[in-house]
């Protein structure tokens, strides 16, 4: 998992018959959140929401193609490390 200041790459596989993407990237999500401090600006609408201001709203799933298309998303991670 690569943690950068807005949004975060992570490679993971779920369970064997799991599918349920949503729910554990929220897990993820509130329990990094529980453990951060509070010093972000948060606006207005996520406040209302009771939402910290440290994740985007939305995510994107991508299913790996093949050998290849999983080395490129490893050696991308990488790069972003060093950084």
């Amino acid at each position: 998992m690569v943690v950068m200041p807005n949004h975060l790459h992570a490679r993971w596989t779920l369970p064997e018959n799991d599918s349920d993407y949503v729910t554990r990237w929220g897990l993820i999500k509130s329990g990094f959140s529980r453990q951060f401090e509070f010093t972000e600006p948060i606006s207005t609408s996520r406040q209302s929401k009771g939402e910290r201001g440290i994740w985007q709203r939305r995510f994107w799933e991508y299913l790996i193609r093949d050998d290849d298309d999983y080395e490129n998303h490893i050696d991308y991670n990488i790069l972003l490390r060093k950084k």
